[in-house]
């Protein structure tokens, strides 16, 4: 993971890079618990002081639910921001819901947070018609479905995710010149090796990373060829 980090984000100790180096690159996995440890160890490298923001979980319309607070805090799903935000002024980040679409703060807008108030994120949106135009972000209470979450939890957080690395489903129809890949755990759905790789505009520029202490670069593309039966014969 080291080597995939360095050669993905080459000089990410030094900081104070252009706004297209984020855009330029990105690190792809197929779990969001891989992507949050991938996001953790590229902010640890990255300059500048860390802030952890906390959200406030609670659970609803269940009486006498007692779920401690420490258990409601490790929940995470999609669409869902973590409960203990770590961010630093400088990172990448995406929108995880719409809150202005008209002035492009959509779902999946990427931004480079400026600074971190009390109350807001201050940010500028990084790609698009409103590239450049500088936002401030406020947190928001946020309810997953029942199908997401079989608990009705509610969380009070910013509605961001840093972006160093995100999942293959979240990058579907983005276009990246440099992407890692991370396959030391298999994709697991069909078609998700395909939408990763085809992230790359060329396939020079992808770098994979194996199993460890794997022998082979081979990997299992997961396809369902017994919905096609009908049609072929």
């Amino acid at each position: 993971m080291e080597s995939l980090i360095a050669a993905l984000y080459p000089g990410i100790e030094q900081g104070d890079k252009p706004d297209q180096y984020f855009l330029k690159r990105t690190i792809l996995s197929s779990k969001n618990d891989a992507v949050d440890d991938i996001n953790h160890a590229i902010l640890e490298k990255f300059p500048g002081e860390k802030m952890v923001l906390m959200a406030a979980d609670k659970v609803i319309r269940v009486e006498n639910a007692h779920y401690p607070i420490e258990y409601l805090n490790t929940i995470n799903v999609s669409g869902l921001p973590l409960a203990h935000l770590a961010l630093k002024p400088g990172c990448p980040l995406m929108l995880l819901h719409d809150l202005n679409p008209a002035n492009g703060l959509c779902n999946g807008t990427h931004m480079i947070l400026i600074t971190i108030k009390s109350r807001v994120l201050h940010c500028q949106v990084l790609r698009g018609n409103h590239a450049g135009k500088e936002v401030y972000i406020s947190r928001i209470t946020i309810k997953p479905s029942s199908e997401d979450l079989p608990i009705p939890l509610s969380r009070r957080q910013f509605p961001v995710h840093l972006t160093f690395a995100m999942t293959i489903n979240k990058a579907q129809g983005q276009s990246v010149i440099n992407v890692g890949l991370d396959l030391h755990t298999s994709v697991f759905s069909h078609g998700q090796l395909y939408v990763a790789l085809s992230r790359c505009t060329s396939p020079s520029r992808i770098k994979v990373l194996f199993p460890l202490n794997s022998d082979n670069t081979t990997t299992v593309n997961i396809v369902y060829p017994e919905v096609l039966t009908n049609v072929l014969n």
